[in-house]
C-alpha cells in the first residue's frame, strides 16, 4: 500500500534586510501555503541567528523551522515557491524518518 502522507522537516532563512513586515509576511505565505497542502505540526521561529559562513556577503539571517505532514509530492512544489521567493537566502526540507 502506497503512503499517503509523509512528515518533513524545512529549515529556511530569510534575509534581514526585507525588514520585519515582510519577514513576518514571509512566514505567513509559507504557513499558509503548507497548511492548504497538509498539516503544520510544529512551526518555531528561530530569529536572527549568525550563519556558518556568508551568503550573499551577509553575515546574519533570520531562521525559520517548520516541521510538516503533507502528500509526497507536496515538497518538491514548496521547494520550487522557495527557490523564486524573494528573501529567501537558503532552504533545505527533509523527511523525518518513522
Amino acid at each position: 500500500m502506497a503512503k499517503t502522507t509523509a512528515k518533513y522537516e524545512l529549515m529556511y532563512i530569510i534575509d534581514l534586510d526585507i525588514g520585519d513586515e515582510q519577514i513576518a509576511a514571509t512566514v505567513e505565505k509559507f504557513k499558509s501555503l503548507i497548511e492548504a497542502n497538509g498539516t503544520v505540526d510544529e512551526l518555531d521561529e528561530i530569529g536572527k541567528k549568525k550563519l556558518a559562513y556568508l551568503i550573499n556577503d551577509k553575515p546574519d539571517g533570520y531562521y525559520v523551522l517548520v516541521k510538516f505532514t503533507s502528500v509526497p509530492n507536496f515538497p518538491a512544489e514548496l521547494d520550487r515557491v522557495l527557490k523564486i521567493t524573494d528573501g529567501i537566502m537558503r532552504s533545505l526540507i527533509t523527511v523525518i524518518g518513522e
